[in-house]
């Protein structure tokens, strides 16, 4: 599946089209360069689970909690050095969660991620604010 987002709002309303089809709970991995969108697929997934806070990147805290419909935990692996740290994070915990869990930078811990993961690839398009969403196999 492919979507073509002009904006940070219609990225947002992607999101949410994308977590009516999503079977739960679900782990999500997201791919894609720095400034791809992946934080701002992020909050369209999260108010779509009934969150009500602003939803940032955890890329300092490398994981954040909110609580909506359903349990939703948004980690940033970018600043890990590989699995080990992810484990010592207790990323696993969250990867057997009864909600929604949704990773940026996962190829950090692609062997810790389990084979029902859905993979979603981000990427810039022609303008500033143009982005390619993919739903992708595995590309780990």
């Amino acid at each position: 599946m492919k979507w073509i987002s002009d904006s940070p709002s219609r990225t947002w309303e992607i999101a949410a089209e994308f977590f009516k089809t999503l079977e739960k709970p679900a782990v999500i991995a997201l791919h894609g360069n720095l400034g791809a969108g992946k934080t701002c697929f992020t909050q369209g997934l999260a108010q779509a689970a009934g969150v009500k806070e602003p939803v940032c990147s955890p890329t300092y805290t490398i994981i954040s909690e909110y609580r909506g419909t359903i349990p939703f935990h948004h980690i940033d692996l970018y600043r890990l050095g590989g699995p080990e740290e992810a484990y010592d994070l207790g990323l696993d915990e969250y990867l057997e969660t009864d909600g929604i869990t949704v990773i940026e930078w996962a190829e950090r811990a692609a062997e810790m991620l389990p084979p029902s993961t859905v993979h979603i690839r981000l990427e810039r398009g022609e303008g500033d604010d143009q982005r390619i969403i993919r739903i992708v196999e595995n590309p780990l």
